[in-house]
């Protein structure tokens, strides 16, 4: 079997994952195809180093620096080939072709910087090796931005990115780490009018969402974390969503130790998070949400990397 590196440069994560990949039957890639040898995420909050839109020397040098180490932890486990991609920090920012060029010259390595349109699609291609989704919206609420599919008969009909993500929103609207009702409002508010500007927004209205990414898999590790289950759950229901925002609401201090202990590393975000999951499947008329396990990282290693097409398996 063949290892490829995969190193997602994100907005709030460093994230290097190694996949041992078999030779797929068929030309088409499942989930069966591949696993995970190695799963390192190194908490880098780049987000934080942008200022007035330009990405600063600082954050440069920490990406770089970053970057670099899990080029050597690659290298450390024999893989035969590693590739990065940069998603909304960089793709965003004003000196992004100069911020690029920088970190792979410090770092000694190529990296692909995706458009939004394109994280989305790989999105799909990674969340389809394990769902079969035959209809439906995908959505990905990253960092910096938020990633949205409109599936129709097993395929990706329309991909789009919104400039709004968990962290961007905590950047701009939360003083606090929580967000008060108030905050909670403004960011609701700015999501809402992202998605009321998209042309014919009516294609991606779906009773039944697909759902990757960690803020959507913090919002279900809460709900897990309320209800004491060992394994995160595989769907939430709208009500379920509503009940982990009265929650925030109610008892901000019980919900801040909830997510002490079920997500950590997210306690600043999962607030701004399950506001845009619950503004997302409100909008889109979503009564359920489906919680993927692969996204764009697969996405990128099926497309990019071993440049096959994903197989919906049911």
């Amino acid at each position: 079997m063949a290892r490829y590196g995969v190193i997602d440069l994100g907005s709030n994560s460093v994230r290097l994952v190694v996949y041992e990949v078999r030779d797929p039957k068929g030309g088409r890639v499942s989930k069966k195809d591949f696993s995970v040898l190695l799963d390192m995420k190194k908490m880098a909050g780049l987000s934080a180093y942008v200022a007035d839109g330009v990405f600063s020397d600082e954050g440069i040098k920490k990406a770089a620096y970053i970057v670099s180490r899990h080029l050597v932890r690659a290298a450390n486990v024999g893989c035969d080939r590693v590739q990065v991609f940069a998603t909304a920090v960089l793709r965003n920012c004003a000196n992004s072709k100069e911020a690029v060029a920088r970190i792979q010259e410090s770092a000694g390595c190529a990296i692909r910087l995706l458009s939004g349109e394109q994280e989305a699609r790989l999105d799909f291609v990674g969340a389809s090796c394990e769902h079969a989704m035959q209809a439906g919206t995908l959505i990905d609420i990253g960092g910096g931005s938020t990633e949205l599919v409109s599936i129709a008969k097993g395929k990706a009909r329309r991909c789009l990115s919104l400039d709004q993500g968990s962290i961007s929103s905590y950047a701009q609207f939360v003083k606090m780490v929580l967000p008060t009702p108030k905050e909670q409002s403004r960011i609701a508010k700015a999501l809402a009018a992202r998605l009321e500007a998209i042309a014919d927004f009516s294609d991606f209205k779906s009773p039944v969402l697909y759902g990757v990414g960690g803020s959507v898999r913090a919002v279900a590790k809460m709900k897990g974390a309320r209800e004491g289950a060992l394994k995160v759950p595989k769907r939430l229901a709208l009500e379920d969503v509503e009940g982990l925002f009265r929650f925030l609401l109610d008892d901000p201090p019980a919900f801040a130790h909830t997510a002490s202990r079920a997500v950590p590393d997210r306690l600043h975000t999962i607030g701004c998070g399950l506001v845009m999951v619950k503004l997302l499947m409100e909008t889109l008329g979503a009564e359920q949400l489906e919680v993927c396990r692969y996204g764009v990282r697969e996405g990128f290693l099926i497309d990019a990397m071993l440049g096959k097409p994903g197989k919906k398996e049911g």
